[in-house]
């Protein structure tokens, strides 16, 4: 028994151990995965384009019979200049209030396209604090937009709840008869995580796709390469390979100017919030196999049931299964997919605020898995553990 109460209050810090190591382990299998992938794929054809550049530069010196050291030292002399935003072809200044504006808007979101950055000393050590603070408040600006994502589907589930009993001639007693605030109207229709990822997903298609209709039409790209970009620039990974509004001229120039920033604008935010709530759903799914784990650990052998620890920690580790197999069956279930489970934003937005204070919600936090956090992450945590316990 002694034994048992020194290992058991462990279990929490184990759990969240063996979540993080198996997330590791994942993680650097899905980058030597992609690595070997990329290499297959891109690899010959950057053979090809070395041998082909290899010849022309062969057949222009013989042919206009220039030296060849000469030649590179142009060439590095040209790359130096494009670093200050000099380029063989006529592009729009770098450095207009106009390509400043979308530089810094580069800056704030993340994305770093890598063809506009500060070349002078005060210019670099500007970004560092301009960036600090610049950065900071547009995440926190894109936390404030998924929760808005999550207020606004809570209202048009209430809505539509209210609309089916009003057509079927059920009384509906207003929810500010029922509730002293506006909050506590939205108890119990706060739409499940899958829901949330689901919304998001269809309007990250419906505006990528817009925007690469609008792109390849203005900067004659292909479909394929406008849909490439709007990803890398959406979910700000910024490659800067192909960039948006770069032209001196433009047909309705200001009209696509506007447009322009307004897709990325949409478009950041969307798959941003996405990414975090895929990121909850990628959490969940390691509490699932960790629950297998520990539903194969207390899997009863010869007749008999394994004794691990005390009866009280038996019974939290059966407990523990259970929710394992809660888990399991909201990732499988298409019904579980499109329920609603329902949690009240009051509480949400209080959880929101504590776990920003550091309030009294760390030990609360641990009891499924779930960890804390800040913004979109808190919401999406305490929402799952919330609705973990309740069912």
């Amino acid at each position: 028994a002694c034994c048992s109460c020194c290992c058991c209050p462990r279990a929490p810090m184990k759990e969240d151990n063996a979540r993080f190591c198996l997330l590791a382990g994942l993680i650097l299998l899905y980058l030597l995965c992609g690595a070997a992938i990329f290499s297959a794929l891109e690899h010959p054809f950057e053979l090809r384009a070395r041998l082909l550049w290899k010849q022309q530069l062969d057949n222009f010196t013989r042919r206009y019979r220039v030296n060849l050291g000469a030649l590179h030292t142009l060439l590095r002399q040209y790359e130096e200049a494009n670093g200050a935003g000099i380029r063989v072809d006529t592009l729009r200044p770098r450095w207009d209030f106009s390509g400043a504006f979308y530089f810094v808007g580069t800056v704030v979101s993340t994305i770093g396209f890598g063809m506009t950055t500060p070349a002078t000393i005060a210019g670099k050590i500007f970004l560092i604090f301009y960036g600090l603070i610049g950065c900071a408040a547009t995440i926190l600006f894109f936390n404030l937009f998924l929760e808005r994502i999550i207020t606004m589907l809570a209202y048009i589930m209430r809505w539509c709840h209210e609309r089916r009993l009003r057509c079927a001639g059920v009384g509906v007693v207003s929810s500010r008869e029922e509730s002293s605030g506006e909050e506590d109207s939205l108890e119990g229709w706060k739409p499940s995580v899958y829901y949330v990822m689901l919304i998001l997903g269809i309007a990250s298609v419906v505006i990528a796709c817009s925007a690469s209709t609008l792109y390849s039409s203005m900067e004659n790209w292909s479909y394929v390469d406008s849909l490439y970009f709007c990803f890398v620039a959406f979910s700000t990974i910024g490659f800067g390979d192909l960039v948006s509004s770069q032209r001196q001229q433009y047909e309705s120039q200001e009209a696509y100017r506007f447009g322009n920033c307004l897709f990325i604008l949409m478009g950041v935010c969307c798959i941003y919030s996405l990414f975090n709530v895929i990121s909850i759903v990628i959490k969940q799914t390691l509490n699932w196999i960790l629950g297998k784990r520990q539903l194969a650990h207390f899997r009863p052998k010869h007749g008999s049931v394994e004794t691990v620890c005390d009866s009280e920690t038996d019974a939290g580790a059966v407990a523990e299964v259970q929710v394992g197999r809660r888990l399991s069956g909201e990732m499988i279930s298409v019904n579980e997919f499109m329920a609603s489970n329902k949690v009240s934003l009051a509480l949400l937005q209080k959880q929101l605020s504590e776990t920003a204070h550091q309030g009294p919600r760390q030990s609360y936090s641990h009891q499924n898995g779930f960890s804390g956090g800040v913004g979109a992450l808190g919401i999406m945590n305490n929402r799952l553990q919330e609705t973990s316990v309740d069912r």
